[in-house]
């Protein structure tokens, strides 16, 4: 049973493949890599090469190489026509990159919605944004034009995955009333169940702290059941939702009432929808010693095991 989770579990990888980090992070029996931001050729080999060697999968969180825009998620859902071709056609440049160099990915993922929708009732000073293009309030972005895009995305998205080989997967950004309060979304999953989802418990925390209409519970439980991956780190926060710790590796000793996030009760709602996600430990491991990377590790090993 032990190695149903650890074969569930992912590690990252960003800027680089850092043989340091690999050797200290991950387990035999682990899913694979995600990476994202490769500032070299040379490292897209390594892990290229080591992936083969070691037999594990790789993910790819787009774009694998920096430099192709001033934003790094691609803007798919602008309002600006010649802003989402960019979007799609830098897409489609990675794609046939990672088929030239042989990768393979099993998912290639992407932030959804790009730019985030941000809800005009909210003050958004804690969620990061790189450019200003990356967001546009709801009052300016209407439900149907939403939706009208993220159905062409959708089915360009299918096509892609069957050409290519991988499954493509919408990581959850900020999110507005459009995705957890109507049902567009849902409706679209069921119709391209290809395309799978990816939920990050920091933001689901950060959201929740600081929008009083936002349920990370609620999303959890409508949504899970069409995710593969769950980026897991954990967040601490003051009681004026400043940002104490950040991508901290999730324990158990963490408690709610300190600020962190109620990571076992996400974990729950997730794994009893869907025992078969798969965990990335999206932290910075180098903040931990190596007795709580292991107790990290053990934890969320022993929630797994409740519902495999």
């Amino acid at each position: 049973m032990r190695a149903a989770a650890r074969n569930r579990f992912l590690i990252g990888q960003y800027g680089s493949f850092d043989f340091k980090k690999y050797e200290r992070d991950f387990r035999t029996g682990f899913f694979g890599i995600e990476a994202c931001l490769f500032e070299r050729a040379e490292d897209v080999e390594l892990l290229r090469r080591e992936a083969a060697a070691s037999r594990f999968s790789v993910g790819v969180h787009f774009p694998l190489r920096p430099g192709g825009s001033a934003v790094r998620d691609a803007l798919f859902l602008s309002e600006n026509e010649e802003i989402r071709r960019e979007a799609y056609e830098a897409i489609g440049q990675e794609l046939e990159y990672l088929r030239v160099q042989e990768l393979r990915p099993a998912y290639v993922l992407f932030h959804y919605p790009k730019p985030v929708i941000l809800d005009d009732r909210v003050d958004w000073t804690e969620w990061r944004f790189a450019d200003e293009k990356e967001y546009v309030y709801e009052s300016r972005y209407s439900l149907d034009e939403l939706k009208a895009r993220s159905r062409l995305l959708f089915a360009w998205l299918t096509d892609k995955a069957a050409a290519y080989g991988f499954t493509p997967i919408l990581e959850f950004d900020g999110l507005n009333r459009y995705v957890y309060e109507d049902e567009f979304l849902v409706e679209l999953l069921e119709q391209y169940p290809k395309i799978r989802l990816c939920i990050d418990t920091a933001r689901l925390y950060l959201q929740e702290r600081i929008d009083r209409h936002f349920d990370a519970r609620a999303v959890l439980r409508k949504y899970a059941s069409y995710a593969d991956l769950i980026h897991l780190s954990n967040l601490q926060l003051d009681p004026g939702n400043a940002v104490i710790k950040s991508r901290y590796p999730v324990l158990p000793t963490q408690h709610p009432g300190d600020g962190w996030a109620p990571i076992e009760d996400y974990l729950d709602i997730a794994l009893g929808s869907n025992p078969q996600v798969r965990i990335m430990f999206e932290h910075r491991s180098d903040l931990v010693s190596d007795e709580e990377l292991n107790a990290c590790y053990a934890w969320v090993e022993r929630l797994m095991l409740r519902y495999l």
